[in-house]
């Protein structure tokens, strides 16, 4: 079998408010609470299942994603009036990066999450 992330929380001062935001610029569908969580169904392997908490520490999430879902995604964020940038430590610079043969970039969510999306992964074999 191989070894793959099957669904992880996701800590928000408001759970479904912030899984319809991941749902809108992901282009995923959200339908609604699920027992105690917000659950968005990334891919037929993955669930992020937003959870709300007084306190949130911002997490970061990355995501591997083809160049047309890049560029939607990348898309959204700008029609959507969020700032984004080409690195962790340069979330605002409004730049992608190239690393790696491909492309990236961050954004963060009103809870603080360091979103960020590639078209090639860092790490090879």
């Amino acid at each position: 079998m191989t070894l793959q992330l099957d669904h992880t929380i996701v800590r928000s001062r408001d759970k479904v408010r912030a899984a319809q935001f991941f749902a809108r610029i992901f282009d995923v569908e959200y339908h609604g609470p699920w027992g105690h969580f917000a659950p968005v169904k990334v891919n037929e392997t993955l669930t992020l299942d937003f959870d709300n908490a007084e306190r949130v520490q911002s997490n970061h999430y990355a995501f591997l994603a083809s160049d047309a879902e890049f560029d939607a995604i990348l898309g959204r964020v700008k029609a959507a009036g969020i700032v984004f940038g080409s690195g962790p430590r340069a979330s605002t610079d409004g730049e992608i990066n190239h690393r790696h043969g491909g492309r990236g970039f961050y954004f963060k969510c009103e809870d603080g999450h360091l979103w960020e999306v590639i078209t090639h992964t860092y790490i090879t074999t």
